[in-house]
């Protein structure tokens, strides 16, 4: 197989086209787009600080103070303008759901891809520390990481990314052990290709479409713990804002002050949906598979 038969391979042409058609698809990106667009215009979009207190911003009896025209989304237990937080939390969702399935797929495809080409011992050496680090439920594991190193936003970061890469790992290695079979890879050793031009030129791309899915697709699981992690106290840390820690805060008032829970909890099922419509098409696209059953 030339090059550029390999290229071809890799993203299916008029993916893109594909994609777009996906009225699910399209929703979810709309959604992606607002909250990115309101995370990095936050200080432009809200009047206050995240983390400024106001002295009009409680009732006489100290009680949070529902949405009204001063504060749209209205006050927290702090009379801090939620709004205001939601926006900022959004930037530490968006941080923490990138920056930690960023480092996932890296360490699950090296690790994927090295078991997988290889095999042998180093292949099961690989493959069976993965199976122990499945064996452990990845939010107990998550909860003991955080609690053993001082809660940040980018421990919190790597602690995720060490308990959200075997998924990914399994998936390449099956894939890789597949292509590593088939006939122009045996053809590229009998030429004398060398094994990183065999791993980097030939097998690589090929993962690419399984990359971007599980990328994709992995960014709704981060979101999801980071808030489940801060809403225990075990994640990012006040007055930094957090959708998980805003609900945390605030859970006492769920009664009598029901915004305080409702809207965080409405906006991390949001963004976590937005982010699984999209990674769906994009495997029901980029899946030869899926598209051969569509």
């Amino acid at each position: 197989m030339t090059d550029a038969t390999a290229a071809e391979a890799h993203i299916p042409k008029g993916a893109l086209a594909r994609l777009m058609q996906r009225k699910l698809a399209l929703i979810g990106l709309a959604l992606i787009v607002l909250v990115v667009t309101s995370a990095v215009f936050a200080p432009v979009l809200v009047p206050y600080a995240p983390d400024e207190q106001h002295f009009d911003g409680l009732t006489l009896e100290g009680a949070p103070l529902p949405p009204n025209e001063t504060y749209v989304l209205g006050t927290d237990l702090l009379g801090r303008d939620l709004l205001s937080r939601i926006l900022y939390g959004a930037r530490t969702s968006l941080i923490i759901g990138v920056a930690a399935n960023g480092l996932a797929l890296v360490i699950g495809t090296l690790i994927g891809i090295t078991a997988g080409f290889f095999r042998g011992w180093i292949g099961a050496l690989l493959m069976r520390f993965t199976d122990l680090m499945m064996a452990f439920p990845a939010l107990l594991l998550a909860i003991c990481l955080a609690a053993i190193f001082h809660p940040s936003l980018w421990i919190v970061a790597v602690v995720i990314a060490l308990v959200n890469w075997v998924q990914t790992a399994r998936v390449i290695y099956t894939q890789t052990s597949s292509l590593a079979e088939r006939d122009f890879i045996a053809a590229e050793r009998t030429l004398g290709a060398g094994t990183g031009r065999i791993l980097f030129r030939h097998i690589l791309p090929h993962l690419v479409p399984t990359i971007i899915v599980w990328g994709t697709l992995g960014i709704s699981t981060t979101v999801l713990l980071e808030a489940t992690l801060s809403f225990l106290g075990v994640g990012v840390q006040p007055p930094t804002p957090s959708w998980g820690n805003i609900i945390f805060e605030n859970q006492t008032y769920f009664q009598s002050a029901p915004w305080l829970v409702f809207i965080p909890g409405a906006a991390i099922i949001l963004l976590a949906l937005a982010f699984n419509l999209v990674g769906d098409a994009l495997r029901d696209v980029l899946d030869p598979m899926q598209r051969g059953q569509n």
